[in-house]
């Protein structure tokens, strides 16, 4: 187990590693990922909405007294003519907690952008979510889904109709969804989260 120092230390260096170093090369993990979220209720409607995405398909938190959650991920920007979306950068997330913490967690996250201007903030290279960001916790495939603020709202892989009726709610130009590995719901905090970012 590490002593205080020393995982503050390994914060501190996760923070400082350039994303590029800590950029994850499996493209099939990033694409598994995408579909994961194109299928999981309403987060599949943002989609065909957004500016771009960071998506993050390996998140992992925990640890015992002192902990953190670190995981790179990949930035796209959606091309509509194309009706593709381009990876143009690496990211990686980093997040410290001195609480009392127990055990982990292994999850997914993707972050939408609903325009050019979010995208920009983000790809700042020193982005951070502030204590009023909540992201969505969703269930791959399932038909529900339930907040951080404790509510819940139903939803499923959308139809074309659906899609076309959808309305995406961005907070601040973004919208952050997450999901437990194995396809349940895990509510994330998202305060304290920072963000590193490289363009390719």
């Amino acid at each position: 187990m590490l002593n205080k120092k020393a995982s503050i230390y390994l914060l501190v260096l996760l923070w400082v590693l350039p994303a590029a170093a800590l950029a994850d090369d499996d493209a099939e993990k990033y694409a598994k990922a995408v579909d994961n979220f194109r299928h999981a209720g309403q987060a599949g409607g943002y989609f065909n909405h957004c500016y771009g995405y960071a998506v993050f398909p390996r998140i992992a938190k925990g640890g015992a007294g002192i902990g953190g959650a670190t995981g790179p991920g990949r930035v796209y920007l959606v091309e509509r003519a194309a009706g593709t979306a381009k990876h143009v950068g690496n990211t990686r997330m980093t997040q410290g907690s001195f609480g009392f913490q127990l055990g982990g967690k292994i999850y997914s996250m993707i972050i939408f952008f609903e325009d050019e201007r979010a995208f920009k903030d983000f790809s700042s290279g020193n982005f951070g979510f502030g204590a009023e960001a909540s992201a969505v916790a969703v269930t791959a495939g399932a038909s529900a889904q339930a907040t951080t603020e404790g509510g819940a709202s139903a939803g499923a892989s959308m139809g074309r109709k659906e899609a076309t009726a959808f309305k995406p709610n961005y907070s601040k130009g973004m919208a952050t969804f997450t999901i437990e590995t194995g396809g349940l719901m895990y509510e994330a905090t998202l305060k304290g989260m920072k963000f590193g970012y490289d363009p390719i």
